[in-house]
């Protein structure tokens, strides 16, 4: 039986770091080398068949000893992981999202002065924001615009969307007011990254362009300036990740759906 992959992502907690990976048939996590398969996690599948395909979608390490996995159904599992062995367990199912959930993400910028650490995005381009703990807690839900959220993630407390639009809005986490909408790209955004570090953003599309933006707080107002800095264009590619190599933002590498490569760019 053929099994295909959804997402694969290096989750790094405090005590460990796992490699998780998603399909149509579960959830696997490995030890960070790939070597050792220490959990297994399987999907209901239906006894009759559906329109709506069964799978797991967006992957985030959180807080001190959580990992949440999205599901198809709209639900959030949460595992909870021990700093060594086996023994993960699901501690915790959210189902506030009534659509399958596109992505998930954690608080990049290490503060711990943010009051919201998680936020994950559906279909129909709703967030939901999250803090965590022995129960996780909804903040808020940021209503989406029927049109799909394909990436997200939050940074010092800004909830940053991609859109199957090709625009990017940045919210304010937990109060959901829209601090700006940029129509970044042409055609559907496939990856959003952060590099904490320096506040830069990197954008990827369909449109065959990654784009670089910087963030910055602006603390007289509360809100956050977005400016364009820089293009890449990978002729005639359709763009399905990208991902910057280092927490300043130094260098980032890109692939695309019909590309056997990944690219790496080193930004001067």
């Amino acid at each position: 039986m053929l099994i295909f992959f959804k997402q694969a992502s290096f989750c790094a907690l405090p005590s460990r770091d796992l490699l998780v990976v998603t399909s149509q048939k579960g959830i696997q996590m490995y030890e960070s080398d790939g070597s050792i398969m220490v959990y297994w996690h399987a999907l209901d599948t239906p006894e009759t068949p559906t329109e709506q395909a069964v799978f797991a979608r967006g992957i985030s390490a959180v807080s001190e000893n959580y990992i949440c996995v999205g599901v198809s159904s709209g639900a959030l599992l949460v595992f909870d992981v021990p700093s060594k062995g086996s023994n993960i367990t699901l501690s915790e199912v959210l189902e506030e999202h009534k659509e399958p959930i596109t992505d998930v993400a954690s608080e990049t910028s290490g503060s711990q002065e943010c009051i919201a650490n998680l936020v994950s995005a559906d279909d129909e381009g709703n967030l939901c924001v999250w803090k965590s703990g022995e129960e996780f807690q909804l903040l808020n839900k940021i209503p989406g615009f029927d049109i799909s959220c394909s990436s997200v993630k939050l940074w010092k407390g800004t909830a940053v969307a991609g859109y199957g639009s090709g625009q990017i809005r940045l919210f304010e986490a937990v109060t959901g007011i829209l601090h700006a909408e940029i129509n970044a790209h042409a055609r559907w955004i496939y990856s959003l990254d952060i590099a904490p570090f320096s506040g830069l953003l990197l954008s990827a599309a369909e449109d065959s362009y990654i784009r670089v933006w910087h963030l910055a707080m602006t603390p007289e107002s509360n809100s956050v300036e977005v400016a364009h800095l820089h293009n890449e264009c990978v002729t005639d590619t359709q763009i399905c990740g990208a991902k910057f190599c280092d927490g300043d933002g130094y260098a980032f590498a890109v692939t695309g759906y019909d590309l056997s490569e990944i690219i790496r760019y080193v930004q001067s």
